[in-house]
């Protein structure tokens, strides 16, 4: 692939991002691609190590704040007329509070998703404490000579402290699969913003 036909590809993956985000990217490209061929890679090898266009767009999206794309988007490409204008304003309290009914029903998925996360963090602290407290409550039977009920304690507080492990693998493993699909339905949605303009 040659230089030009690279950025043309890179440009179109990187429309709906902000203008001067796509020259900036643009930019930078080009010049990498021009200092790997003053070091002497052909025209292709240094497209080529500049990598792939669907990557690099992917991972400018992903850097890009969706505020950004979002003023972008909304910025107008032209004016609106008269009417267009009415019925914006009659039909607000219709897609105005869908959107806001909307909003909130995500939100508080998204909140009871984490309110999950936290109860099950809570029953790991509280299996350390346990263990922890019954090997300590185990230790303070066997002194005062009740060593039958000590040792049942303190094989109580251990099968805590055991399952305390399991569940801090467990709850770290559901807590980084969260964060993974925060990230990528938080890209989903900046892709299917910028497609939306594409359509446009």
């Amino acid at each position: 692939m040659h230089k030009q036909e690279f950025l043309a590809q890179l440009q179109k993956g990187l429309s709906g991002l902000p203008q001067s985000d796509i020259e900036e990217r643009l930019t930078f490209y080009s010049e990498m691609i021009e200092d790997r061929m003053e070091e002497g890679f052909s025209e292709e090898e240094a497209v080529s190590a500049a990598g792939s266009v669907d990557e690099i767009a992917a991972q400018a999206v992903e850097d890009t704040p969706f505020a950004k794309i979002a003023r972008e988007r909304m910025k107008s490409k032209r004016r609106l007329k008269a009417w267009e204008i009415v019925l914006l304003v009659l039909g607000s309290p219709i897609w105005l509070s869908l959107g806001i009914a909307a909003a909130a029903v995500i939100f508080s998925l998204y909140i009871s998703l984490w309110a999950v996360m936290i109860s099950l963090w809570a029953v790991f602290v509280s299996l350390v404490a346990g263990g922890l407290g019954g090997i300590a409550a185990g230790i303070g039977f066997i002194c005062r000579g009740n060593v039958l009920s000590g040792l049942a304690v303190i094989a109580a507080g251990l099968v805590c402290a055991g399952l305390s492990i399991f569940m801090f693998h467990g709850c770290r493993a559901a807590t980084k699969g969260i964060l993974i699909c925060t990230k990528k339905m938080a890209v989903w949605m900046k892709n299917c913003f910028m497609k939306k303009e594409d359509a446009s």
